[in-house]
């Protein structure tokens, strides 16, 4: 039985040729997202490494935030680190060395005005020379280090970028006005941040202190160690020598470096499973295609197998042999996907380190034992699998049909039981659906849409006839007799359809889905905004870090504006349990211009009285009513209470806790940030008006100036750069699936070659041969496309529903020009993949065709 298995393997090559390309897509897909993970992983750790090289232990302030205060409103409390501090640590017996450092994001403008790098990465820090001059951390490249606040310092890369030379003026910005400062010389770095395209501005301690800080205090102390000192020890000097207080913690620099690996090792094993859900999308359509070859290469061997069993074979050997032939090819095709992976990772960081410019740190592919065990598992496990049932059919052929080359057809009974069975999965799919959206449990959705997607496609052979009937009429007038035949050849043998265009339901599904929930989404943020904002401009910071005061001030002085209101969150506690609430403080005078208050009880002027306005899910979860109160202890620790005298539908503009500024401002640190503000103009959304308050930023390039058709078309970016992203993954799985149509048609072909020998000889030219195949295949795609459509309408209006919550009055929006396109893109994929079965049934030898058995 082995070395039967093994013929057929050979025998049947050119079959199983689709298979085993299904196979090693779907494994290469796995092995490319783990060699990619384990090598991205393995760079950033040993860059990360290089960081925490010469620190022995880092004592750091988690209260010091950039400014002076964080989003929560709350300032410097308690002890700090100073010069003094630092000079104490310095003067420890095994310290070598004690940095003082102060750290936060400073953006680069270049010649142009235009931020260099994205917001989130742009980098600020003090530049501490040494006796020589220079900074160990940060190598000069060029020129010297910054010595006053007119100076400056870049990383070389952001120098280029920006094409900056030492001696220009270069513009920074922190989060009020832009500096224009003067390039001293450039450094190399190894802070992930910058080498993966952010930038580094580097100033003079002093100034960046009363950038980030306060003058005299460092937000964190890297201690270096003599040679010999052990690290436990110093840290415990060190702890000694540092003020004691909740937010001042030390500790070493390689629990530092551990902890980094903790986090990256997490990073990319959640990137890691995040890919492995496409790998498995594609394994799961190659599962239909290696069932259906298996399935059509019983059919073929219906003889064979039954001789065999005649001659002695018992059915456990019967299966063994069809096992073996997939445990073979599963292998080769894991092997195969293996060395296909390892290449698809070596393309994927090229990629992204060429065009895309991510800038990923250098380091060897790692190719772990753990990744070939798992590829060569995967692959073998899902195609013996797959292989099962047609191995099993495969046992129970009676040696008596050894009299007859026909295939078995299906017994009645089995399709029954196959249509009972989907009928519950369908059920139970639709049931979850149902619930799910009602309960808006997103888990319960998913359960939901899983079921009903398996239960169609086991009911998918009792739905092809009907559905594949639409077609018919318009084949034979269009195509006439070739059309015809196209139609029945579709629904002769519906197991094998429906295995066919099952792998391409799964793409078309998951591809609709997407959209209609990108579409759903899109309409709903964009009525929102257009109905709860009435402020022509927002102004805010690109990073979502806080406005300095001064833009305020700024803004209120810009000809044009009619009415402005600032927003600032501040964190709070309320009751008397100690729990944290957000309140945001807005202009009581003029926030009912700016956005659009849906009050259900009471009134808005209640802020004008110093009242506090409350959402309603607010309200009923802390059981709240007009004329309650609300003890609250601001950021600065002053106590107060608030009476509710509203209470309002959240909007994307307001929620929670409302109440007017002049109260939250009062309370919260010096100089507390703000989130943004909102801008109305005289003449509207004026370009005039948004130059104007660029200008009166200082033309700041991490501020953003943002009116409705901004914040619209910001939103469907967000959304397309996801469903792209999407797309692309799901990539694989089409075309698996197309793989699937073409293996199909190729021994559909193969197996009617006798009927197809007889048209010919009755009448039926080349061309009426090959366009029948072609139809065929057609026919199987656009009803493959059009379930997929169906469920992935379907799963996309469940998914919207469990959104309610967070976008508001969400309607399930079905783009019709995009679904056109998928059934569009079905057709041609059928058509594409007949064209090679389509050219060899039509140049089919007619004599030679009759005779085959």
């Amino acid at each position: 039985m082995y070395r039967t298995a093994l013929r057929n393997v050979l025998a049947h090559k050119g079959r199983l040729l689709m298979t085993a390309l299904s196979v090693m897509l779907g494994t290469a897909f796995v092995a490319g997202t783990l060699v990619f993970t384990d090598t991205l992983g393995s760079a950033l750790r040993s860059q990360s490494a290089k960081s925490y090289t010469d620190i022995a232990v880092t004592v750091s302030d988690r209260g010091a935030v950039s400014n002076g205060y964080d989003r929560r409103g709350k300032g410097p409390t308690g002890p700090t680190l100073t010069e003094e501090t630092r000079k104490a640590v310095a003067a420890l017996p095994g310290t070598a060395e004690a940095r003082g450092v102060v750290s936060g994001f400073a953006g680069i403008a270049d010649r142009k005005g235009a931020l260099i790098g994205n917001g989130f990465s742009t980098t600020g820090t003090n530049y501490v020379p040494g006796a020589d001059g220079t900074d160990p951390r940060y190598p000069l490249v060029e020129g010297q280090g910054p010595k006053n606040a007119k100076e400056i310092a870049l990383d070389r890369k952001t120098a280029e970028k920006g094409g900056y030379k030492v001696g220009d003026t270069v513009r920074v910005a922190v989060n009020g006005p832009v500096m224009e400062l003067r390039l001293t010389g450039t450094v190399s770095t190894n802070d992930p941040r910058v080498v993966s395209g952010g930038s580094l501005a580097a100033f003079d301690t002093a100034t960046a202190q009363q950038l980030y800080l306060t003058p005299g205090r460092f937000a964190e102390i890297d201690v270096k160690a003599k040679p010999g000192a052990d690290d436990t020890a110093l840290l415990a000097a060190v702890k000694q020598a540092v003020p004691q207080g909740d937010s001042i913690e030390a500790r070493t620099g390689r629990e530092l470096a551990d902890e980094q690996d903790r986090m990256i090792e997490a990073g990319t094993k959640g990137m890691s499973s995040a890919l492995l859900v496409f790998a498995g999308i594609a394994l799961f359509v190659g599962v239909f295609i290696i069932a259906n070859t298996f399935t059509m290469l019983v059919a073929q061997r219906t003889k064979e197998l039954a001789l065999l069993r005649a001659v002695g074979a018992g059915r456990r050997q019967v299966t063994l042999s069809v096992l073996i032939e997939a445990l073979l090819i599963g292998l080769t095709a894991s092997v195969a996907g293996l060395l296909a992976g390892i290449g698809i990772a070596a393309g994927l960081r090229a990629l992204l380190n060429g065009p895309l410019e991510a800038n990923l740190p250098d380091g060897p592919l790692v190719i772990g034992p753990s990744t070939v065990i798992a590829t060569v598992a995967v692959g073998v496990v899902v195609t013996v699998l797959a292989a099962w049932l047609p191995a099993l059919r495969a046992s129970r052929i009676a040696p008596v049909a050894a009299m007859s080359s026909a295939e078995q057809p299906a017994t009645q009974k089995s399709l029954r039981v196959r249509n009972a069975i989907g009928l519950l999965f369908a059920a139970a799919g639709l049931g979850g659906l149902l619930a799910g959206s009602a309960a808006k449990e997103v888990k319960l959705v998913g359960l939901g849409a899983g079921a009903l997607l398996i239960g169609v496609f086991v009911l998918t052979p009792l739905l092809s006839r009907p559905l594949i009937a639409m077609f018919a009429p318009l084949l034979r007038r269009l195509f006439g007799t070739p059309g015809k035949l196209a139609r029945e050849n579709a629904v002769r043998n519906p197991r094998r359809t429906a295995a066919t265009a099952s792998a391409l339901t799964i793409g078309v599904t998951l591809i609709t889905a997407l959209t209609v929930v990108g579409a759903s989404v899109n309409k709903a943020v964009d009525e929102a905004t257009a109905s709860d904002m009435k402020a022509d401009y927002t102004v805010a910071m690109e990073n979502f870090s806080t406005l300095s005061p001064e833009v305020a001030t700024q803004i209120a002085r810009t000809p044009g504006v009619t009415a402005m209101s600032v927003m600032r969150t501040v964190e709070v506690e309320t009751g008397t349990d100690g729990d944290t609430d957000w309140l945001t403080g807005v202009d009581a005078n003029t926030i009912d211009r700016l956005a659009t208050l849906k009050v259900v009880e009471g009134s808005a002027d209640a802020l004008k009285q110093g009242q506090l306005l409350s959402s309603r899910g607010y309200a009923e979860r802390n059981n709240l009513k007009v004329g309650s109160t609300l003890a609250v202890t601001y950021p600065d620790g002053s106590q107060g209470t608030l009476t509710v005298g509203g209470l309002l539908e959240s909007s994307s503009v307001v929620s929670g806790l409302l109440a007017p500024d002049a109260v939250v401002g009062a309370h919260a640190s010096a100089g507390s940030g703000l989130d943004k503000v909102l801008v109305k103009g005289a003449n509207g959304a004026d370009p005039k008006l948004k130059q104007a308050l660029r200008d009166a930023t200082g033309g700041n390039p991490l501020i953003a100036v943002k009116g409705e058709k901004d914040i619209k078309a910001e939103n469907r970016q967000m959304v397309t750069a996801v469903l792209n992203i999407m797309y692309g993954l799901l990539g694989m799985s089409v075309v698996i699936a197309v793989l699937g149509v073409v293996n199909t048609m190729a021994m559909s072909v193969f197996e009617r070659r006798r009927e197809i020998g007889m048209l010919r000889a009755i009448g039926l030219d080349r061309r009426g041969i090959g366009r029948m195949v072609r139809l065929e295949s057609l026919v199987i795609a656009l009803f493959g496309g059009v379930v997929g459509v169906l469920l992935g309408v379907v799963t996309a209006w469940a998914g919207n529903r469990t959104m309610a919550g967070t976008f508001k009055n969400i309607t399930t929006v079905v783009p019709p020009v995009q679904v056109l396109g998928f059934l569009v893109g079905a057709a041609v994929i059928g058509l594409l993949a007949a064209l090679v079965p389509a050219r060899r049934a039509a140049r089919m030898d007619i004599l030679g065709a009759i005779k085959s058995e």
